[in-house]
């Protein structure tokens, strides 16, 4: 098979005048069978399973033994063919049966149940968005009720501009 390789996720690419091309093209169709879409079932193990199914996938551990060793936070997948990995690549994610969440590879280690965003959007309103400025603690003063008004008033405020009230009555 020739050492040729697609730039992200080292697929294995024919060759002019290759002899064999099926291999090195269902080789490449294994590979993409496991980093497309992933689904694992379950991550950061080090031992190999002993019998896994066609199709089933890990996330290696950091310090893999037998069939996985050398391959620390690789997709693991199990196919006719027997072991076969896919090094991550920065931003991939994978869906853990066994976490219930995803996972993403985020520099240089699969972060599990982290979600990472500029703001949340559900049905079409905005529910968090960016932090806002802390809302001044009331200090001082001769009238209660004023300050506290003016305090419920920022308070309103700020989760209005969150999203998480619409209105005041």
């Amino acid at each position: 098979m020739s050492d040729e390789t697609t730039a992200r996720l080292a697929l294995p690419l024919l060759q002019p005048g290759q002899a064999q091309k099926e291999l090195t093209h269902n080789e490449a169709l294994a590979l993409i069978d496991i980093a497309v879409q992933p689904i694992v079932e379950a991550i950061g193990l080090t031992v190999p399973p002993t019998a896994p199914l066609p199709g089933q996938c890990w996330i290696v551990g950091s310090a893999p033994t037998g069939a996985w060793t050398g391959q620390s936070g690789a997709l693991a997948g199990w196919t006719a063919g027997g072991w076969r990995f896919v090094a991550p690549t920065e931003g991939m994610s994978a869906w853990s049966s066994a976490d219930q969440c995803l996972a993403r590879y985020r520099t240089g280690h699969w972060e599990i149940g982290i979600a990472r965003a500029n703001r949340l959007i559900i049905a079409g309103a905005q529910s968090v968005g960016p932090p806002q400025p802390a809302i001044a603690v009331p200090s001082g003063g001769s009238v209660v009720d004023v300050i506290a008004r003016q305090t419920i008033s920022e308070i309103i405020t700020v989760l209005q501009q969150h999203g998480l009230i619409f209105g005041v009555a």
